[in-house]
């Protein structure tokens, strides 16, 4: 019989108590009540914080336990993945071992094969150990002392180097951190793992990183040895459990088999399953995961709501419930009912669980009921859009439907995205920003009501045609863009047709016949003038969207009045319509290259095509490496440079997709016959003959949108950058023609620059330089110039740091040296003195020195900076002195707040700071009356 997941958590922990001397102590809170920069409790670590910070301590120097911890929300946010795979959870337990300044590596490592190989009896010929492979650019050596470690346990191949992603641990910007160390188990066995370490294969994962904190990094990112090293490891519970129970889902385990039993009898749901896409396997998951994470939150203090960790639980119960009413069919509240199965499982290691059960229930039963009163109408408006969708032959869910799920309904964005996924749909999550932004300043500002965006309902586009006769749009004219003369056929208000509009109303007027491009297909709407043929004043088009097979136009008459009826001369901007056109042939060639450049799987996920960029969304398994980014641009520009020919036509669809080289957006529905665009080659030759290989290195697509005559007319083309957006999504940036253009003369604007900076002497390079830096990191470049640029801004941070470095130790030692006249001319038990110019390592420094020579007496120094409007105050007390009353913490605080600052810290070592320089003397005569008073 495999271990019990209550046995597997008991050994670890008694494993600990037992053979190594540690203390268990109980799980913290999942709500970090007394850390505001954190949502939950994410990590094994949180509740030593103060330790690796130096602000505190503990009765022990070993400790071990298990923590709750959550990740649904800000840097650490698993919550998308939970369902679609078999290890991910908002709510999990980390298993850790601690270590505060009293062992290292080597205990550490050797207890850790012990429990694996020995305890928990894992095959060693199923373990890897990774290890951290130094990193020259941050001057980190390679962790030669943990390899040889792991050396004594496993061959050498199967103990792997590493870099500072995945084996350096860090606690923020600056602060402790150190190399890690982490296992690996093979689930299979019986194999060469070794290139699947760290390669998110399901099968080879890992189950536990042990972290060597021995570095401290401070505001100038340089790192230094701390004097006492700490080790803090985690174990990932779920995972350990799923290895030895041999199962290869965390969901197989009897962590969950409880719980999945009460979901099939609360919904009277077929058996789980435990297929990776199915419906209701996916739906037993969440539900279950959700439902776990909701309980152990709420009985640590959290409720549902509307801002910050309250929302996130609040979206969280949601999810679950969505799925309870959709996936199962469940028509009453539910998921209270399965927080005893929950208890039954976690509450003997948790008994806050226990303790709260009926609280927990409450609390959720109440915030179902509340959201169930919406949520069959919510589900009825988002099949009505999908199906609107489907109808107008898009993938896309449009924003106002999202936006209503959201403002009316309670449908929080990412339940909209999932269910448009599980449609394979997508969601105009840009349009939903806008709104919500716009929503936002609504109700600051009072609740206006005016709103940028005007459309006409689905079920009321019929309208057009029942009451005005009007055709949809010639095509003819909405490509070429020359000016044409055309009535108006109707005025539309957002939520009325009107028979004219008066100066200065916003409205959307339809023409018979246009030249203005209507947003669709990722390219916005054209903007431009419709000028009243009556010499009555002209209506301002500040946008252009599409309903149905109207273009609406956007905007404001600057005077007079326009009628239905009346004659207008449409005329649109044309600088903007070039810079839009290409943008969008340079997305063409863009796709090409990217084929030529990567292979086959990066097909198109999303575009935007505006006059100022370009934005091409891409299927990918990882990112691009910079020389390919440099070949697509370098690609790109080239077939700009040779003045292809753009050519467009309609074809019948069954033709035009037997062209070999022929392009179309994932998922999307074409219409037949379908306009398609060929650069290079006239669009008639490729339907002749479809299958010539000489097409295949031509652009092809269907398309719907504005395109030049030549690429020459682009100009240029630069690469801004290509970045993660989802899961297996990446994107690309681009900009052309004027844009490209400023990049460029930018790029050797800096050039300049550096070579101005690189004259300089020492003393003026370090303010420079940080001038240059902050420049370069804001700066419009593209990524083959931001690359080139790159290592010589790096090179200067090197000289920067060293210059930065000897003006330090130079101020250091005469630091020091002040130190040796204060020392010298010291008498009694209390030292107060002012050393202005120094930095808080220069004051630490002398105070060394000071100490050295005065061990006996109590010192608080304080550097006053008059330029930079700061104090900084640093004490120290000796024990003897401590029993009589005078304690370090106590003091600096004093001194610290005579100056407008605060702080604190330990009786015999502290650190403040202050904000009024000019109160300087008045911190030192506080301070050094407070230790009179307290040892008198």
């Amino acid at each position: 019989m495999p271990p019990t997941a209550w046995e597997i958590r008991r050994k670890f922990i008694d494993f600990f108590v037992e053979s190594a001397a540690h203390t268990e102590v109980p799980s913290s809170p999942v709500v970090p009540l007394d850390d505001p920069t954190l949502l939950f409790t994410n990590a094994g670590m949180n509740q030593f914080k103060d330790v690796f910070l130096g602000q505190g301590v503990r009765p022990y120097s070993r400790a071990v336990d298990t923590q709750k911890c959550i990740r649904a929300g800000g840097k650490h946010n698993d919550l998308e993945d939970v369902g679609r795979d078999t290890y991910h959870h908002t709510f999990f337990e980390m298993l850790g071992n601690w270590s505060f300044g009293d062992y290292f590596k080597e205990e550490a490592i050797a207890w850790a094969w012990k429990l694996l190989t020995e305890i928990y009896g894992i095959d060693p010929d199923r373990l890897y150990a990774s290890y951290f492979g130094g990193n020259e650019q941050a001057g980190l050596a390679v962790d030669e002392e943990a390899r040889a470690l792991w050396l004594e346990h496993l061959p050498e191949q199967r103990v792997l180097p590493f870099g500072m992603k995945d084996n350096f641990w860090e606690m923020g910007d600056t602060g402790p951190c150190g190399p890690c160390s982490e296992v690996h188990v093979d689930r299979i066995g019986g194999r060469d793992a070794a290139h699947l370490v760290n390669a998110d294969d399901p099968d080879v994962m890992e189950v536990w990183n042990l972290v060597f904190i021995q570095f401290n990094r401070d505001a100038s990112q340089e790192l230094f040895p701390l004097p006492a090293k700490h080790v803090d490891t985690g174990m990932g519970f779920e995972r350990i459990v799923a290895t030895l129970q041999d199962k290869t889902s965390n969901y197989d385990t009897d962590l969950w088999t409880p719980i999945f039993d009460k979901i099939r009898e609360t919904c009277d749901a077929a058996p789980y399953g435990g297929k990776l896409d199915g419906r209701s396997d996916i739906a037993y998951r969440i539900i279950a995961d959700h439902i776990r994470c909701l309980t152990a939150a709420i009985a640590d203090g959290a409720m549902p709501g509307a801002e910050g960790r309250s929302y996130v639980l609040r979206r969280i119960l949601r999810r679950g419930v969505r799925h309870g009413r959709q996936t199962f069919g469940v028509e009453k509240p539910f998921l209270a009912k399965i927080v005893p199965a929950v208890v039954d499982v976690l509450g003997d290691t948790f008994p806050e669980m226990k303790e709260r059960a009926d609280h927990v229930a409450s609390v959720i039963n109440d915030e179902e009921e509340a959201f169930r009163r919406t949520l069959d109408r919510g589900l009825e408006l988002f099949d009505d859009a999908a199906a609107e969708a489907a109808k107008a032959g898009s993938t896309t869910i449009p924003a106002e439907d999202a936006f209503k799920l959201h403002d009316t309904y309670g449908f929080p964005i990412d339940l909209t995205s999932v269910m448009a996924e599980e449609r394979e749909l997508s969601v105009d999550l840009s349009g939903y920003e806008k709104l919500m932004t716009e929503a936002r300043e609504r109700s600051r500002s009072g609740g206006s009501t005016t709103d940028a965006t005007i459309t006409i309902p689905p079920n009321k586009i019929h309208l057009l045609a029942d009451d005005y006769e009007t055709e949809s749009t010639d095509d003819q004219p909405k490509y070429a863009g020359t000016p044409c003369t055309a009535t108006v056929m109707a005025i539309w208000d957002g939520d009325n047709f009107l028979t004219h509009v008066d100066p200065q109303q916003r409205v959307a007027v339809i023409l018979d016949t246009t030249p203005f491009y209507g947003e669709q297909g990722g390219q916005v709407g054209d903007t431009g003038t419709l000028a009243c043929n009556d010499g009555g004043g002209a209506f301002q088009v500040e946008d252009a969207k599409r309903a149905g097979d109207y273009v609406l136009h956007i905007g404001t008459m600057n005077e007079s009045r326009l009628s239905r009826g009346d004659q207008v001369t449409c005329t649109l901007d044309g600088e903007r319509r070039a810079a839009i056109q290409a943008n969008h042939t340079t997305t063409h060639l863009l796709n090409l290259a990217l084929r030529k450049v990567v292979g086959d799987g990066c097909d198109q996920r999303g575009s935007l095509v505006a006059p100022d960029r370009l934005r091409f969304d891409y299927a990918a398994k990882g990112a691009l490496k910079p020389e390919q980014l440099v070949a697509i641009e370098n690609s790109v520009n080239e077939q700009i440079k040779q003045d292809l020919t753009v050519d467009e036509a309609l074809l019948p669809l069954d033709d035009a997709q037997k062209i070999n080289t022929v392009r179309a957006v994932f998922g999307e529905q074409y219409p037949d016959p379908v306009r398609s665009v060929s650069i290079g080659a006239p669009v008639a030759d490729l339907a002749q003959n479809p299958d010539d290989p000489s097409w295949m290195n031509l652009s092809v697509e269907f398309c719907g949108g504005t395109h030049l005559a030549q690429t020459s007319d682009a100009s240029d083309f630069v690469l801004l950058s290509e970045q993660a957006l989802a899961a297996g999504v990446r994107r690309i940036l681009a900009i052309t023609g004027k844009e490209a253009q400023k990049a460029r003369t930018e790029a050797d604007q800096f050039t300049q620059r550096i070579a101005t900076v690189e004259a300089l002497d020492d003393t003026a390079l370090p303010e420079a330089f940080d001038q240059i830096a902050r420049d370069f990191e804001s700066a419009r470049l593209g990524v083959a110039d931001k690359s080139r640029l790159a290592s010589e801004i790096e090179a200067l941070r090197k000289r920067a740091k060293a210059a930065r470095k000897q003006a330090q130790s130079t101020s250091k030692g005469e630091m020091v040296e002040r130190a040796r006249q204060i020392a010298e001319e010291a008498s009694g038990s209390i030292i107060v003195a002012r050393l202005d110019g120094a930095d808080r390592d220069g004051l630490l420094a002398a105070m060394d020195t000071i100490r050295g020579n005065c061990t006996d007496a109590a010192v608080l120094l304080l550097s006053a900076d008059s330029e930079a409007g700061t104090v900084v105050i640093v004490s120290r007390v000796p024990e003897p002195l401590i029993k009589q009353g005078l304690k370090a913490g106590d003091w600096v605080k004093v001194a610290a707040q005579a100056c407008g600052g605060g702080g604190g810290g330990r009786p015999d070592s502290a650190q403040a700071g202050g904000k009024d320089p000019s109160r300087a003397d008045e911190a030192l005569e506080a301070a050094r009356t407070h230790a009179e008073s307290a040892l008198s």
